[in-house]
């Protein structure tokens, strides 16, 4: 199929692209690299007047690191995380998560805010950043705003934005000396969305222990209970048998196979982290 006919406007300031999208009052849609909304418009399951393409503006490009936190444009693309081509990303567990999304054709195009935006269950950087315990910035009329995101993802395909809103920039932490960090994925073939997934990150330094389910058809799950106790206790608390108690209560719609899917990947994340091999969580 072919688009529906809609106004483009490129834009190289945030002010601009909000302005553009206010003036829509509703009908436009922000666009950084096309690699969500493009499919969208082709199937004409979006159908906005107005497309305000913000690829090109400086500072929705930038990335820069401050008091432990590292802020990602959001028309930052995923194949510039992999490329390590930003210096505070260099050394960040983010570059992997990135060289496994999709092609490398898409990579080149599809930027961290547009997938967030998009709000796919099966996203990588969805469930990733859900891990990371990011904080997504977004700017409208009315000024700037952060929010968590944990609250951003209300359901598939849809977010807390507001139809004049932008999202400036996304804000995941730092990696220290104490990050433990895995992220495992299912999917029939490389290049497609997962099937099920999981990601882990803990920080001791930071008290942050958390424990995510991705492509569960809805906002990321967290498992808190789990992360929680696999901090204090290690691996006396990530037996396969627990891993899939809270695999089950995560996922009571689910069936058995599912779970076993879900359990896997929760059980590679944690492996692939090394917290579990860690003195620091041992009783």
């Amino acid at each position: 199929m072919k688009a529906p006919k809609f106004g483009y406007t490129r834009v190289l300031s945030i002010d601009d692209a909000i302005s553009a999208l206010a003036a829509g009052a509703g009908t436009a849609k922000a666009m950084g690299g096309s690699q969500s909304l493009g499919p969208m418009l082709n199937l004409r399951l979006a159908r906005p007047a107005q497309v305000v393409d913000v690829a090109q503006i400086a500072s929705l490009r930038a990335v820069s690191r401050t008091a432990g936190w590292i802020e990602i444009g959001a028309a930052v693309t995923h194949a510039e995380i992999e490329d390590g081509i930003h210096p505070p990303l260099a050394e960040h567990p983010m570059r992997q998560v990135a060289s496994g999304i999709a092609y490398r054709a898409i990579r080149t195009r599809g930027t961290v805010g547009g997938s967030l935006a998009h709000a796919d269950p099966a996203a990588d950087w969805v469930v990733v950043l859900a891990a990371l315990g990011a904080r997504v910035v977004v700017g409208s009329p009315r000024g700037e705003r952060t929010i968590d995101v944990d609250s951003f993802m209300l359901g598939a395909y849809t977010t807390v934005l507001e139809s004049d809103e932008l999202i400036v920039s996304v804000a995941v932490p730092a990696p220290t000396s104490a990050t433990h960090w895995g992220y495992h994925k299912v999917c029939r073939k490389p290049g497609e969305f997962a099937e099920a997934s999981a990601a882990v990150y803990f920080d001791a330094s930071a008290q942050r222990a958390r424990i995510v389910l991705g492509a569960a058809d809805g906002p990321p799950i967290l498992l808190h209970a789990l992360a929680a106790e696999i901090e204090r206790k290690g691996a006396s608390a990530a037996d396969r048998h627990s891993l899939g108690a809270a695999v089950r209560a995560a996922l009571p719609g689910r069936d058995a196979i599912d779970h076993k899917l879900f359990t896997a990947c929760v059980e590679r994340a944690l492996e692939q982290s090394g917290v579990l091999a860690g003195t620091q969580h041992a009783e």
